[in-house]
């Protein structure tokens, strides 16, 4: 178990912070990175060509060592939805196939498949959500021999449920259907190595439990996509594009492995060494005691949640790291803003609202929480 660490976070003391799903608190170390990075660029004579390739292979590197991959798995997006366009516009499907998706799942896996069956003549199916947040199988009973794509996360984004994935990942095998997942509420927080499960792409963003600056984020691709065709056609990813003197001399090849498909400018010489210092405090912590560290503060509130008369998924369906709870008539009006006012941070997510805690909270932002829920539904009654 990891003591809580918000000594490390910019973070003010009397902020109670529970929402790590929706944009992480930054580390201090983060913090000064960025600020490193502007001073860099104040002074442009200064940047030399590998400034465009250290920090972005050293990012690649560090995510790579996260997710069980090798560097040349690994491509830098800006956003999941560049990383779940590019796995749509390299995953072939056919007039009358079918591809799979969880009912609201985050929309930026799902309008680029919407894209995909208008044109191709694929059908949507999507699995509606199960009573018990059970979704692992009815998500298996979706997939068919006429699949050909099943883009999915792991963990449902509005309330922590979870879908276990190497059962899936057994189905989809089994009728040759692409797994296409989006990890973004995950990565950095649940271990998993693509030496298991195998996927045809991972996308995941770089500002949730990655504890990065937005507009960062990462894909796994496999080596079976690695030669497909990027989204964009940039000077970067192409050989020896580190020769600024020979770029005059166009080149088809691509560099290595999964980079052809880097988005442009991805060197961010203020965002790439705010990355940089988030991913190399998680490889510290490491993320089975990250893991383990927050299921015990999830356990507490969903506890105490319970106690309230609040409902939850149960924990077996559970992500360790994100609760929603529900509220037995519905959310109490006001109930942002009123625990805004206490300066208590959540998000409101469908009919749940959503508790993500770090390793910055203790047992007395759990207190907080819980004394303005408390007070909500008393005045409700």
């Amino acid at each position: 178990m990891i003591p809580c660490q918000r000594q490390l976070f910019d973070l003010p003391d009397d902020v109670v912070y529970l929402n790590c799903a929706y944009l992480a608190p930054k580390l201090l170390s983060v913090v000064q990175a960025g600020a490193a990075g502007i001073e860099r660029e104040r002074r442009p004579w200064q940047i030399v060509a590998r400034h465009f390739f250290d920090d972005s292979e050293h990012a690649r590197s560090l995510f790579a060592r996260i997710i069980g991959a090798t560097a040349d798995d690994v491509a830098i997006i800006p956003a999941a939805s560049y990383g779940i366009a590019t796995a749509a516009a390299n995953i072939p499907v056919s007039r009358g196939e079918r591809i799979v998706l969880l009912a609201e799942q985050y929309p930026s896996n799902v309008y680029a498949w919407r894209d995909l069956a208008s044109n191709s003549g694929a059908e949507i199916v999507t699995v509606p959500r199960p009573p018990d947040g059970n979704w692992t199988p009815a998500l298996i009973d979706c997939i068919t021999r006429d699949t050909a794509v099943v883009a999915i996360p792991n963990i449902h984004y509005t309330d922590g449920s979870y879908v276990d994935l190497m059962p899936v990942r057994d189905r989809c095998r089994s009728v040759a259907a692409a797994l296409v997942l989006d990890l973004s509420q995950s990565t950095g927080v649940m271990p998993y190595s693509v030496t298991e499960l195998e996927p045809d792409f991972i996308v995941t963003a770089g500002y949730k439990w990655l504890l990065g600056p937005y507009g960062i984020g990462f894909m796994y691709v496999s080596p079976d996509h690695q030669t497909g065709t990027p989204i964009e056609f940039n000077w970067l990813n192409r050989k020896a594009s580190d020769d600024f003197a020979a770029l005059v001399d166009y080149r088809d090849e691509y560099q290595v492995g999964a980079r052809r498909f880097d988005v442009g400018e991805r060197a961010k010489f203020t965002q790439m060494p705010m990355a940089i210092a988030a991913l190399e405090q998680i490889t510290g912590w490491g993320v089975k005691n990250i893991a383990a560290t927050l299921a015990a503060r999830t356990g507490d509130i969903a506890r105490r949640a319970q106690d309230l008369g609040l409902r939850m998924t149960a924990e077996k369906f559970r992500a360790p790291h994100i609760v929603g709870l529900r509220f037995p008539r519905g959310v109490p009006d006001g109930l942002l803003d009123r625990l805004a006012r206490h300066k208590v941070y959540v998000s409101l997510r469908g009919d749940s609202m959503r508790v993500a805690p770090y390793l910055c909270n203790d047992d007395r932002d759990i207190d907080r929480l819980f004394d303005v829920l408390t007070a909500c539904l008393r005045d409700k009654t």
